[in-house]
Formats: C-alpha cells, sequence, structure tokens
C-alpha cells in the first residue's frame, strides 16, 4: 500500500504552480538585518510584516557530500540576500507552469522564515511539504498571512527528494555511524529543526514554543519525526494533515538496501563512487517508480512509527490529526478523467475487486455515487487515507493529546493547480484542498466567498491557537476532540457548520478497510 501511495503521490505532485512573493512594502534600505550564527542577512519588509527567503540551514550537499547527513553551513562574510527563494531540491516536472522544467540542483537545502509586526517573543510553526517525497519546495506555501493573524513565526523547509534524500546502499551504510542510510531528507528536517533552535530566536521566534506540521507527505514526515529518537526536543507539538497513509510506514533496512541495489544497476554502479560521479540528471532519470522514504532499523528510526507509538517511546506531545473527507478524488481524477479516460459503468466492477476486493464492491455500489470515478475514489480514499487516520487517533490518543478533525467542505474550490485545469470535475473536499485555507498555495489567494473566507478564519484560528499554546480553539466554535473515534467536521455554513461528528468510522465504512482482509 505504501508504494501505492508513493506513486501516486508523486504522480500528482502539489509543486504545480509558481509561487508569488508577498508584496514589497519596504526599499532595500529599510529591509531588516538578522544576524544568524552563519552570517548577516537581509530580508524584506512586506505588507503582511517582514519575511526572510532561501536562508541556507546546511552545506551543499553536493560532491563528497552527496549521500551523507546534512553538515552545519559554513560562514559567509557581508550581507547576503534573503529576498528570493533559494533552489528547489532535485525533482521531475510537473503538469502545470512553474514546475514545467526538471531542477537538477542539488544545493537546495534552505529556510523560509515569515514574522508578523512586533518585537515579543512569539511561538513557531515549522512548516514541511508535501509531494510524495520526490517533489515541492518550502515556497508552495506563503504563510505570512497566517503569521500575521496568528502572531506566530513560520518556517518552511526545502529538503532532499527521491533519489537523492533516500538511497539507502550497502557502501553508504559503511559510512552510517549506526549502519543505516537512506533517511538523508529526514535528516535534513532535522538539521532545519536545529537551525530553529539555534536562530529563531533572532528573528523573534521562540526555539521553546516549535510546532512541526506538514500536508501529504509532509504530513508523513510529522508522523516520522514524532517516532525518531534524534527528533526529541526539537518541538513541543505536531500537526499532521492527510499524513497517515500506509499506517505511517517506513520501509524495513533490507528491502530499502534491495532497492538501492537495483537503482545502483539500473545506472551501471558498483561503488558509491560511481554513484556520486552521475550528474544529477542522470540520478533523477533513473530514480523511476522506486519507493523512495524513511528506513527503519538505525538511530534515526529504530523501528516503525506506530510500534513507536503503541510502545510509548515516541514524543508525547499534542498532535492534531485529520485528512479530507474526498481524498481520492485527486488520485482518480489523475488516473482517468485527467486522461480522458473516465472510469465507466463496465470498467467499475473489475477495478474495484482487482484493487479492493469482491466486497468492497459490494460495500460501494455504483448506484450510490453520481459517477463510477467518485465511487471509485471514495473507496480508494477512505482505504487510503481516511481510515488510517483514524487508526493512527488510537495510537496518538494513547502516548498523549491528541486533536482530530477532518476537513469536510465540499464546497471548496480546487486548489491552484486543479483550477488551472479548467475542468469541471468535482473534486469536493480533496486531498490537498485545505491547505489554502490555511496559508496562499503556491503564493495565491483562493477565489473564496464569503462562507468560505469564514471557514478559512476559523481554521487559522484553530491551528494558531494550537501552535501558541497547544489546544486547538476558535471563537464560537466547537473545541476541537481530544479523542479517537469522534472529529471535529470543518465545514461552511452551507455545509452545516462545523460540527463533532462520532460516526465518521461507519461513514468511511473503515470496519472494512480495518480487517484483516480489506486492502
Amino acid at each position: 500500500m505504501i508504494r501505492r501511495v508513493t506513486v501516486a503521490l508523486t504522480a500528482l505532485a502539489a509543486a504545480l504552480l509558481a509561487p508569488v512573493p508577498a508584496a514589497r512594502a519596504a526599499t532595500p534600505a529599510h529591509d531588516p538585518v538578522v544576524r544568524t550564527d552563519a552570517g548577516l542577512v537581509r530580508g524584506e519588509t512586506t505588507a503582511e510584516g517582514r519575511q526572510f527567503l532561501g536562508i541556507p540551514y546546511a552545506e551543499p550537499p553536493v560532491g563528497a557530500l552527496r549521500w551523507r547527513a546534512p553538515r552545519p553551513v559554513h560562514p559567509w562574510n557581508g550581507v547576503r540576500s534573503a529576498r528570493a527563494f533559494g533552489n528547489k531540491c532535485v525533482q521531475t516536472s510537473s503538469w502545470d507552469p512553474g514546475y514545467d522544467r526538471p531542477s537538477y540542483t542539488e544545493d537546495c537545502l534552505d529556510v523560509n522564515v515569515y514574522v508578523p509586526d512586533g518585537s515579543e517573543r512569539r511561538p513557531v510553526l515549522v512548516w514541511f511539504h508535501g509531494g510524495g517525497l520526490t517533489a515541492g519546495a518550502g515556497r508552495d506555501v506563503v504563510p505570512d498571512t497566517f503569521a500575521r493573524r496568528t502572531g506566530t513565526v513560520v518556517v518552511t523547509v526545502n529538503y532532499r527528494l527521491g533519489a537523492m534524500g533516500f538511497l539507502a546502499e550497502t557502501g553508504l551504510d559503511r559510512e552510517a555511524r549506526d549502519g543505516v542510510s537512506g533517511n538523508f531528507g529526514m535528516l535534513d528536517q532535522q538539521a532545519a529543526l536545529r537551525w530553529v533552535r539555534s536562530d529563531i530566536g533572532r528573528f523573534g521566534g521562540d526555539p521553546g514554543r516549535v510546532t512541526i506540521a506538514g500536508e501529504s507527505a509532509g504530513g508523513r514526515s510529522v508522523c516520522t519525526q514524532l517516532a525518531s529518537p534524534t527528533a526529541k526536543g526539537l518541538f513541543r507539538a505536531a500537526v499532521i494533515e492527510s499524513g497517515a497513509y500506509g499506517d505511517c510506514g517506513a520501509r524495513t533496512h533490507a528491502d530499502a538496501v534491495s532497492e538501492g541495489a537495483d537503482f545502483a544497476q539500473r545506472l551501471g554502479c558498483a561503488t558509491i563512487a560511481c554513484l556520486r560521479g552521475k550528474p544529477a540528471r542522470e540520478i533523477l532519470d533513473a530514480q523511476g517508480d522506486f519507493d523512495w522514504g524513511p528506513v527503519t532499523g538505525g538511530a534515526f528510526l529504530p523501528v516503525q512509527p506506530e510500534q513507536a507509538m503503541a510502545r510509548g517511546t515516541a514524543s508525547r506531545v499534542p498532535v492534531i490529526n485529520g485528512s479530507n473527507k474526498d481524498e481520492g478524488r485527486l488520485f482518480a481524477f489523475g488516473d482517468f478523467d485527467l486522461n480522458g479516460t473516465p472510469v465507466t459503468a463496465e470498467q467499475y466492477p473489475d477495478l474495484m475487486r482487482q484493487n479492493f476486493g469482491e466486497e468492497a464492491l459490494r460495500r460501494y455500489p455504483l448506484s450510490d455515487y453520481p459517477t463510477p470515478t467518485i465511487a471509485y475514489a471514495t473507496a480508494w480514499g477512505d482505504a487510503v487515507f481516511s481510515c488510517s487516520a483514524l487508526r493512527l487517533d488510537g495510537l496518538l490518543a494513547a502516548r498523549g493529546p491528541l486533536y482530530s478533525y477532518e476537513f469536510a467542505d465540499r464546497t471548496s474550490p480546487p486548489f491552484a493547480s486543479l483550477r488551472n485545469l479548467h475542468t469541471d470535475f468535482d473534486f469536493g473536499a480533496t486531498h490537498v484542498n485545505e491547505v489554502q485555507y490555511l496559508f496562499k498555495h503556491f503564493g495565491l489567494e483562493s477565489p473564496f466567498d464569503a462562507e468560505q473566507r469564514t471557514l478559512s478564519r476559523q481554521m487559522i484560528d484553530y491551528w494558531g491557537s494550537f501552535v501558541r499554546d497547544g489546544v486547538p480553539r476558535a471563537a464560537g466554535q466547537p473545541a476541537m476532540p481530544t479523542g479517537p473515534g469522534v472529529v471535529l467536521s470543518l465545514k461552511t455554513a452551507a455545509e452545516g457548520g462545523n460540527t463533532l461528528s462520532a460516526t465518521v468510522r461507519q461513514e468511511h465504512r473503515c470496519d472494512l478497510w480495518d480487517s484483516p482482509s480489506g486492502s
């Protein structure tokens, strides 16, 4: 299942539109300068506050540093400009302008910092982007309005992706202190968190009040960091958005090394020196459909995340966890309707049997749905995302404070990348769609109506309150529930408003997907 989701996320990576930094509101002479451990950086003042873009947090992982744990960045002289995004990490192109060309740049380990006006010490949100661990960048969200409205400092992070971030190989194992390679992208995230602990105070952030958050592969990253012993103490709270797919599972060391050997063979390499000598273009061309993701067995991740949570060894910090009501619609659209081949009524039975089995076909009768694609998408989303999130709730509640939600606004406009496709497909509350309610997705304002703007403000209030004091609240709205089995259903007033739902497991048929015979 984790491989299926990784392939699907790679094909539908959210990094699809060129982001637009906030409008500048000052001349360079008045732009803010901050001293970091490595040197001075000059950001800019905007209508929302201050922003500092493209600050390196580690040495570029190039040459001999390719496939090594991140190293501290070398200090620089003078004042470094922090007024433009840094490079995207190595990744393929995708189906929309802005990411219409591959990136072959390994010099990409940087952060973007958004600071509201004021001088008081503020809590910090660190955001890990989605993209199937093979695509995307910190620039994919511009959280300046969120920072201003919540009074928080927000940091977005680039980390190594695909083969560059997750290659495991026997030669690399010999170089690793713990004998386990393949977690370079996850170690980058921890290096960024250590940069935050060291430097964020100079930007007005409180290093003792850090919340990590992410959506999709970013949410999976958060789940993984919760289980990592080497991440303890780097954050005090966490938010997982649509990140529980595959039960936050990681590759076993044996499987990862086996795939690494196949990858090296594809490149015609028998040594690490040969692999390090290959141009990034060749690495990217060869990474194909391998399963790139974290690896268990070493100091970073001794056991699977679900085992760490069940055993009580995972971080016990407060967590918000949730998913979207119609997660599967994005993926079904990408597999079928996008290509002009929507699922037909004739295809539906065999498609369901092949992917989910006879019982799933019975439980998702075509007559219950407006189209065969939507019927298939519902089963896909329930199996892969919704029920996985609800199972994770049980593990999270056993190890520390938990708050649960489901984004259920079926009136929501498709997120920015989908709007550019000019399709009338009914995406509903699909994967990624909640992100635009929190941040400017790809730097763009969403075309919300009045009720959607109200829901956006409420969600920002919930998330902002959680970042500030570890409890999600919104004035005049229901409290986010604190235990498994009940979720806060986030909807516009036209859809019934924000309500508590105790029937979410039944709605997503989790008795089927939680059973041993479920897919």
